[in-house]
């Protein structure tokens, strides 16, 4: 009897470990996301409403998305539509949803040398830091953030790989380890709203210019596709999904505030 009973307590041991293992998914997000403090708010939304425990890899976009390419994660939450897309096209995504947005801002001394704050575009002010070979820190490590840094360089013919390291430091970092960099040699940088908001050794720097379209940062998020990775925890991808795109999650998304600003604007919606 004793013996049945031993057998008995350790199903169902197996099958509770069983579930819990099931109830756990792994979400590659990018450091401006983590650094905004949104996840902080999130998450145990998440496990108090659908006992999910999500673990959250953080990396730059491009490192998430070839941790989704190689199955090492169930789903991805980046800002880079270009390479989005690319990853859907490739088959390794089933489908692109995006969640919310919010901007990237150019951030730099008070002082600015570079007078970026007289700017008409996000163009003026970048070819502004490049005439005056004002220093400027790039993140340099292939995420979203740097992603759009490149593009504005091109948008006004420059290309970063040609200049010099005197003035273009690129540090290969996060966005809170890059922002650090730049306070600490008085130098301009692109952030995205939200993380500058929570970053906290702002000293004398402050947002520069921002408002311009073409500075806009959509968020967005991808399951891993089954078919490429039949491993991946697909249904609990799915079963994320909706709760990011519920009323609830939407409402706490657009009430999350920083010293009384909104950092993102919820605006859930599917595109193939």
């Amino acid at each position: 009897m004793r013996t049945i009973v031993t057998i008995a307590v350790f199903i169902i041991l197996f099958q509770s470990a069983s579930q819990t293992a099931a109830n756990e998914i792994r979400m590659a997000v990018t450091t401006s996301f983590n650094n905004s403090g949104l996840s902080d708010v999130l998450l145990p939304e998440i496990k108090k409403d659908l006992n999910l425990e999500v673990r959250l890899l953080i990396v730059g976009t491009g490192q998430a998305l070839k941790l989704g390419r190689s199955g090492d994660v169930d789903a991805i939450l980046v800002h880079s539509k270009a390479a989005e897309e690319k990853f859907i096209e490739d088959g390794y995504g089933t489908h692109r949803r995006e969640i919310m947005y919010n901007d990237f801002v150019v951030v730099g001394p008070k002082a600015d040398p570079a007078d970026v704050k007289s700017s008409i575009s996000v163009a003026d002010a970048f070819q502004r830091i490049r005439n005056q070979r004002a220093v400027f820190v790039s993140r340099g490590d292939d995420s979203g953030t740097q992603k759009k840094e490149v593009s504005l360089w091109k948008s006004i013919n420059a290309n970063p790989d040609l200049f010099q390291p005197t003035w273009y430091r690129d540090v290969g970092s996060g966005m809170g380890a890059s922002l650090n960099t730049a306070v600490g040699l008085n130098a301009y940088i692109l952030s995205d709203r939200a993380s500058w908001h929570n970053f906290s050794n702002q000293s004398d720097f402050e947002i520069l210019f921002a408002g311009d379209p073409a500075l806009f940062n959509q968020y967005a998020f991808l399951p891993v596709n089954p078919i490429k990775h039949p491993h991946v925890q697909h249904n609990l991808a799915l079963k994320l999904e909706e709760w990011l795109v519920s009323e609830k999650a939407q409402q706490l998304v657009g009430s999350y505030e920083i010293d009384g600003e909104t950092l993102f604007t919820p605006n859930a919606k599917v595109q193939d």
